[in-house]
C-alpha cells in the first residue's frame, strides 16, 4: 500500500513523542517486507531533497526555505519499491537536529535513536567536510547506550556488553556530505568518498579529554555501524537559488551534484536492505508499526527501547499471524481436495497429510522466534482438530448414503417378507437367496466409505430374528438342518463382526502412522527452517566478530578490555549456534508427542 504524499509517523509536540494513527494503519495495510531508509542531520541541510528525490518526487517532504526547522517529528512516505518488486519503500524524514527554537537536546537524541531503531539504511546528513566539528555533532552516537537497551534484564557483568548486541539490529550507516568544496584527499593521495570516511574514523591513542572527545563518537560508529558508505554531493546551484531547489530542473543544477544525486539514489535501491530481526527475518510495515509503537510506548513511561522486548513482541504478533494464515490454508487446501466419504480412511488421511504439509510450510515462513514451540504446537493441535472433525464429517457421510443405499436395495427383500413370500416349505432357502442378492449389490456400490461393513453389519443383526422366524416355519427341513442352519447364520454373524474389528484394529493403525508423519513433517521443516537461521546468525556474528577484531588493536585503555571481552563472547556463541537445530526439534518432539498421543487416544475412545 503506497501513500499519495508524506504522512507524520511519529509527532513531536510539546516535546512528547507519539504515533500518529493514521500512519499505523498505512502501515498496517502493508505486508509486503519493507526497506527502510531513514535521514537524519541538522535542520536545514536538505534532508528532504534527497528523500524526495528517494521518492521519485521533486515535491513531497517539506523543505521549506528559511532557517527555521520545517520537519518536526518524524514523517514518512511509502512508495513501491523502484528495484525490488514485492518489496515497500519506506522514506522517514526526521526533524532537524539542533534546533535552537526547540531548545531540548534530549528530545533530539531521541529522534536519532528512534531512526536508528526504525531503519534498515540510516542516512546521516551534513555539510562539508569530516572534522572533529562535525564529529562533535554527532555525539547522539555515542549517546545510544544511553537510550537502547539489546536485552531485557543484563546482568551487571554484561552491562558493557549490551551495547554490542546493537551490530545485529542497527542498520546500514552512510554519511552524506553537502556543497563539500574540498578536495577529497590525504597525504597528498586523491582518496574515495569511502576511503575519506574510514580515513575520518581513524582512532588514536590519548588520555586526555580532548582524545576522549576525538575518540569516542569514531569508535561508535565503527562498532555499531560495521556497515558504512559516504557520498560527497558538490553545491547544487548558486546559494541565492538554494530557497527554489525543489522547483528548478535538472538543467539549472549544477550537472555533478545530479549526478551525485542519480549516484546515490541508484545505490540506495539498490544495495539497501529489507528491515531484519537478528536472524534474518525480515518485516513488513504491519510489524514496523508494532515496532514504533513499542519503542515509543517505553520512551513515553521513563523506560529505554528493548530490542529483545520488541523482537518478543513482535514474534507474539508474527506468530499468531502464522498460526491464522497456516490454518487458512490447510482449510482451504482440503475444502478444496476432499470429497466425502472418501472411500477409505487412509484417503482422508493422505489427503490430510498433503494439506498440512503446505499449512506447515505457511508457518515456517511467517514466524518467528517460537523458540518454546508453543505456536508450532498450537497450529499442531489446531489442525488435529479439524482432521478429527472432517473423519467424523467423513463417517457422518459414509453412513448416511450407506443407510440410504442400503435402504433401497433392500426394499424388496422387505416387500417379500411382508408378503410373507418365504412362509413356505424351502423358505429359508429361498430368503438367503434374497438377502444374499442384496449383500452382493451393495457390495457392488463404489466409495460407500468407512462406514460401509458397520452399516451392513447392523443390517444383518436387524435380520437375526426375522430369519430365525422363517427358518423355524420352514417345514421342508428337518430339525437337524434347522440346527445346522442357525448356526450358520451365528457363524456368519460372528465373522463379520471379526472383519469389522479387523478394519478398526487397521484403521487404529493408520491414524497412528499419520501421526508420525504429522511429528516428521513438523520436525523436518523446522529442522531445515533452523538450519537457514543458524546459517544467518553464524554470518552476522561472523561478520560482529571480524568487525571488533578489526578494531581491537585500536582499543584504549577500558575500551580496549570490553572490546576484547565481546569478541571472547562473540566465538562461544559461534561454537554454541550449532546446538540450536538439534535443541529446538528436541523441544517440538516432546511437546507434539504429547498432542498427537491425546488424538489416538480420543479416535481409539470413539471406536
Amino acid at each position: 500500500m503506497a501513500s499519495e504524499a508524506p504522512v507524520c509517523l511519529i509527532e513531536n509536540a510539546e516535546g512528547q513523542l507519539r504515533p500518529n494513527q493514521q500512519a499505523l494503519e498505512i502501515l498496517s495495510a502493508i505486508t509486503q517486507p519493507v526497506v527502510v531508509v531513514a535521514i537524519v542531520g541538522f535542520y536545514r541541510t536538505g534532508k528532504s531533497y534527497l528523500m524526495n528525490k528517494l521518492a521519485g518526487r521533486n515535491t513531497g517532504f517539506s523543505m521549506g526555505s528559511t532557517i527555521q526547522s520545517h520537519t518536526k517529528g518524524i514523517w514518512m512516505w511509502c512508495v513501491p519499491h523502484p528495484q525490488k518488486p514485492g518489496h515497500t519503500l519506506v522514506l522517514l524524514d526526521t526533524e532537524g537536529l539542533g534546533d535552537v527554537e526547540k531548545g531540548d537536546n534530549q528530545n533530539d537524541c531521541w529522534i536519532f535513536a528512534l531512526a536508528v531503531l526504525l531503519s534498515s539504511t540510516f542516512v546521516y546528513n551534513s555539510m562539508g567536510a569530516i572534522n572533529q566539528q562535525a564529529m562533535d555533532q554527532l555525539h547522539y552516537v555515542t549517546e545510544l547506550t544511553d537510550r537502547i537497551r539489546s536485552r531485557a534484564s543484563p546482568d551487571q557483568e554484561d552491562e558493557v556488553e549490551d551495547s554490542a548486541e546493537f551490530v545485529s539490529f542497527f542498520p546500514d550507516f552512510m554519511w552524506v556530505l553537502r556543497d563539500m568544496t574540498l578536495r577529497l584527499e590525504a597525504d597528498g593521495q586523491s582518496l574515495t568518498a569511502d576511503e575519506y570516511l574510514e580515513n575520518s574514523l581513524k582512532l588514536k591513542q590519548g588520555t586526555s579529554e580532548e582524545d576522549k572527545n576525538y575518540y569516542l563518537p569514531r569508535f561508535c560508529i565503527r562498532k555499531f555501524f560495521p556497515r558504512r558508505k559516504c557520498f560527497v554531493f558538490c553545491p547544487p546551484t548558486d546559494w541565492r537559488r538554494l530557497s527554489e531547489l525543489e522547483s528548478l530542473h535538472n538543467d539549472e543544477l549544477d550537472s555533478d551534484f545530479v549526478q551525485q544525486v542519480a549516484e546515490f539514489c541508484s545505490f540506495v535501491f539498490s544495495s539497501s536492505k529489507a528491515k531484519a530481526l537478528p536472524g534474518g527475518a525480515e518485516v513488513n510495515g504491519a510489524q514496523l508499526g508494532i515496532l514504533v509503537q513499542t519503542y515509543l510506548d517505553s520512551i513515553n513511561s521513563g523506560t529505554l527501547p528493548c530490542l529483545e522486548n520488541a523482537v518478543m513482541i513482535l514474534a507474539k504478533h508474527k506468530n499468531q499471524e502464522a498460526v491464522q494464515k497456516a490454518t487458512e490454508c490447510y482449510t482451504v487446501k482440503i475444502a478444496q481436495k476432499l470429497r466425502l466419504p472418501t472411500d477409505t480412511l487412509q484417503e482422508l488421511l493422505d489427503v490430510h497429510a498433503a494439506c498440512e504439509k503446505e499449512a506447515i510450510a505457511v508457518f515456517m515462513k511467517h514466524s518467528l522466534k517460537d523458540d518454546k514451540r508453543e505456536f508450532q504446537e498450537k497450529l499442531v493441535a489446531t489442525i488435529e482438530e479439524y482432521k478429527e472433525n472432517f473423519m467424523q464429517q467423513n463417517e457422518a457421510a459414509s453412513r448416511s448414503y450407506c443407510l440410504a443405499t442400503l435402504e433401497k436395495l433392500a426394499e424388496p427383500l422387505r416387500e417379500s417378507i411382508s408378503r410373507r413370500d418365504f412362509s413356505v416349505p424351502d423358505g429359508h432357502r429361498l430368503y438367503l437367496e434374497a438377502r444374499k442378492k442384496v449383500e452382493q449389490d451393495y457390495e457392488q456400490v463404489s466409495r460407500k466409505g468407512v462406514k460401509a461393513n458397520e452399516v451392513l453389519q447392523d443390517f444383518l443383526k436387524s435380520q437375526i430374528t426375522i430369519e430365525d422366524s422363517i427358518l423355524q416355519s420352514d417345514k421342508a427341513l428337518t430339525d437337524g438342518q434347522k440346527a445346522m442352519a442357525a448356526e450358520q447364520a451365528k457363524k456368519e454373524v460372528d465373522e463379520k463382526e471379526v472383519e469389522l474389528r479387523r478394519q478398526q484394529q487397521k484403521e487404529q493403525k493408520q491414524v497412528k502412522e499419520a501421526q508420525k508423519i504429522t511429528l516428521s513433517e513438523n520436525m523436518a521443516q523446522l529442522e531445515k527452517k533452523l538450519e537457514r537461521e543458524k546459517e544467518n546468525l553464524l554470518r552476522e556474528k561472523t561478520h560482529e566478530l571480524k568487525a571488533l577484531k578489526e578494531l581491537l588493536p585500536e582499543g584504549v585503555g577500558k575500551q580496549y578490555d570490553d572490546l576484547r571481552r565481546e569478541a571472547e563472547k562473540r566465538k562461544k556463541e559461534i561454537e554454541t549456534i550449532s546446538k540450536i537445530v538439534e535443541w529446538g526439534v528436541s523441544v517440538l518432539h516432546d511437546t507434539l508427542v504429547n498432542v498427537l498421543s491425546s488424538t489416538v487416544r480420543r479416535f481409539i475412545r470413539h471406536l
